[in-house]
């Protein structure tokens, strides 16, 4: 059986084949979650995208964990330049791992790093997350605004749990995750990315009201799980 628990903003733990993964660690400086960076020590990191609200803690977590880092292939690059053991992927490809499947799909958003020097590193295109374990697939969208191609995921990879920004302004609103959800028929549908800065405040509870009549949606607060 599968765990799989929500930490605040876009950060998801999935604990299945005998390893513990993480997409998305922003853990420090992020005030919604209830993890501490130091005592996490995930076998994988997922990561989506560039930005440091994603990337976190990953290059520190992986140096002393030994993490694999998984990522789109510029951010792969980049992270393993620091010294951190990486697996370079891209939108469309997917790998089987000892412990699941990952399939990258596209998002619309960036991905770079902004430097204290107001510099910008380009790391590549965003992407979303198909993972795939113990006959289970979850989807973690990573930011994004709506795309039509939602549907497609949904039809080739039925999905169990699906994992979306609602935050607005950065990603996609409410409205536009209600209609994602519709898109995707996931089996459960999981708002995220919200509340964290001022900017993406929203209601979650709102966004399960919109959903479309038949699909499951759940609040997850920090350190909620879910059994798969």
């Amino acid at each position: 059986m599968m765990k799989v628990s929500y930490h605040g903003h876009s950060v998801v733990k999935m604990e299945t084949n005998g390893k513990t993964i993480l997409i998305d660690p922003f853990i420090t400086g992020n005030e919604l979650t209830d993890l501490k960076a130091e005592n996490e020590n995930p076998d994988v990191i997922i990561l989506t995208h560039g930005h440091a609200d994603h990337v976190g803690d990953t290059i520190e977590m992986a140096k002393r964990c030994n993490s694999l880092v998984v990522a789109p292939n510029e951010l792969a690059t980049y992270i393993g330049w620091q010294g951190v053991q990486t697996h370079p992927m891209h939108i469309g490809g997917s790998r089987e791992f000892d412990f699941g499947k990952i399939k990258f799909t596209q998002a619309f958003h960036g991905s770079a790093i902004f430097t204290e020097d107001q510099q910008i590193i380009y790391l590549g295109m965003p992407a979303g997350v198909l993972f795939m374990a113990e006959g289970k697939t979850i989807y973690h969208a990573g930011d994004t605004a709506l795309f039509s191609d939602m549907k497609l995921i949904g039809e080739r990879h039925p999905i169990d749990l699906a994992f979306l920004p609602i935050g607005d302004n950065f990603t996609m609103g409410p409205e536009d995750a209600a209609l994602a959800a519709e898109f995707l028929q996931a089996k459960t549908v999981v708002p995220i990315h919200y509340n964290t800065f001022p900017p993406i405040k929203q209601d979650p509870e709102q966004f399960i009201g919109m959903l479309k009549e038949g699909l499951n949606g759940k609040v997850m607060n920090p350190g909620d799980s879910i059994e798969l």
